[in-house]
């Protein structure tokens, strides 16, 4: 229980309350891309993820080491989980790992339908005090990831590119050559994410000013609804703070996920697994 109530909610949250009672809808469409995790040991993490949610391994970023990291991503659906791994000291990967006392989710990646609109969040987030951490402005393709400090829970990276596909071409993981390593045999997609922190309002708050989208609540939480996926701000309770603390997979062979999770030690319950220090939370696919 986060312990809010409607009249602790802040003004953007009830602005947005009261759009959604009256129908209005987001002016812009928000692709949740692909998740990143980082992880102290690359190679054991992505066996681990591999084996459990019965997905492959598609593209290695040489990029990443700028920042002293490799990864490895993997499709989930036809978007995309990274896992990063420091191989510097002083990275800033390195220090999240400290902060949060061990491996978890790192960054929220995803992919506007617009130039811009993606223009638009990062002038929202300046404009809101929150710093861009880094960003690379193309032809056909930018970058901007939003400070994971200001932001509190993750990096918010909002990229775009010019042949403005949801389903296909992602530069992150080399165009369109992860196409045939897709396998939604056991894991279809991402459902959702859970930001957390000692302030899930605030957190909600904040998301919603910078990505320009209403706030809604159900029950006793709060959730801002991207183009595929919902994010879900929640009270942080596992002694870890400010984090991305877990996501929903939809997944058509429970029992095959849970068989594997058993056996690398990453069974929680029959609708839990942990992996990388991250909840994730299985959704029956319709």
């Amino acid at each position: 229980m986060c312990g809010w109530h409607c009249g602790s909610i802040g003004p953007i949250i009830a602005a947005a309350l009261s759009n959604a009672r009256l129908g209005r809808s987001a002016l812009m469409t928000i692709q949740l891309r692909q998740i990143c995790l980082v992880a102290r040991e690359l190679d054991s993490t992505i066996d681990d993820l591999e084996q459990v949610f019965g997905v492959q391994r598609c593209f290695v970023d040489p990029g990443v080491g700028r920042f002293g990291l490799v990864n490895t991503l993997l499709p989930i659906g036809r978007n995309f989980l990274e896992v990063v791994a420091p191989v510097e000291e002083h990275t800033a990967a390195g220090r999240y790992l400290d902060r949060r006392n061990g491996d978890g989710g790192y960054m929220v990646i995803c992919q506007a339908d617009s130039r811009t609109n993606q223009q638009a969040v990062r002038q929202r987030a300046l404009d809101n005090g929150v710093r861009i951490a880094w960003e690379v402005d193309r032809e056909n393709w930018n970058i901007c990831q939003i400070h994971p400090g200001d932001m509190r829970a993750a990096f918010f990276e909002i990229d775009w590119d010019e042949v403005n596909d949801f389903d296909g071409n992602w530069h992150p993981a080399g165009g369109l050559q992860w196409q045939d390593k897709v396998d939604q045999s056991v894991t279809v997609d991402y459902a959702a994410v859970e930001l957390q922190g000692p302030d899930p309002v605030g957190l909600a708050e904040l998301w919603g000013k910078v990505a320009g989208l209403p706030v809604r609540r159900e029950g006793a939480t709060l959730h801002m609804a991207l183009n595929n996926v919902d994010i879900r701000f929640v009270e942080a309770v596992d002694g870890r703070g400010y984090g991305l603390g877990g996501l929903d997979l939809k997944v058509v062979d429970r029992e095959r996920v849970l068989a594997a999770a058993k056996q690398r030690d990453a069974y929680v319950t029959d609708d839990e697994v942990r992996v990388c220090g991250v909840r994730f939370r299985l959704i029956d696919a319709g």
